[in-house]
């Protein structure tokens, strides 16, 4: 059994310490919309106007911190763009922000860059290459993705 292939994702919940500072990040730096607030409990946020794809609250989080290393929960959070320009344009504000990247892969059929938001979360922000070029395995069906490093100095030329 498979699910629809129409099935997506629709948002996430990210516990967060600070709303305003996580706001400062996802819609100051990154550039979701606000979509709604309900005081310093909780921000929806997205791209394009939609409810929310992004979910930021503070309802069991309120000052708290970062989960320890070793402990289970969310890996990271990915925001796919649409091409490579709108992908290196983000990224360009990233740096300029001065947030620090944790790093940037080249997946063979995704660029990805990864970073952590300021309450700890991973996040990865990445595009997907056209499906024709995906790299595939001999039998010309799987997928054969891998990880090598990603140009960043050539992302951000795009951003230009």
């Amino acid at each position: 059994m498979t699910l629809d292939p129409r099935v997506d994702i629709g948002h996430v919940h990210l516990k967060v310490a600070d709303l305003d500072r996580a706001l400062g990040f996802w819609r100051d730096v990154l550039g979701f919309e606000e979509q709604a607030r309900m005081g310093d409990q909780a921000a929806f946020i997205s791209a394009g106007g939609y409810h929310h794809h992004i979910g930021l609250n503070t309802w069991e989080s309120l000052g708290g911190s970062p989960p320890p290393p070793g402990t289970t929960g969310l890996y990271h959070v990915a925001v796919r763009f649409p091409d490579r320009k709108t992908l290196a344009e983000t990224v360009h504000r990233v740096v300029r922000a001065n947030i620090q990247l944790e790093g940037a892969s080249d997946h063979g059929a995704s660029e990805a860059i990864y970073l952590r938001d300021p309450d700890g979360n991973g996040v990865e922000l990445y595009r997907d290459r056209p499906r024709d070029e995906w790299p595939r395995e001999s039998d010309g069906e799987s997928l054969a993705m891998f990880t090598r490093p990603l140009d960043l100095r050539a992302l951000l030329a795009e951003a230009e």
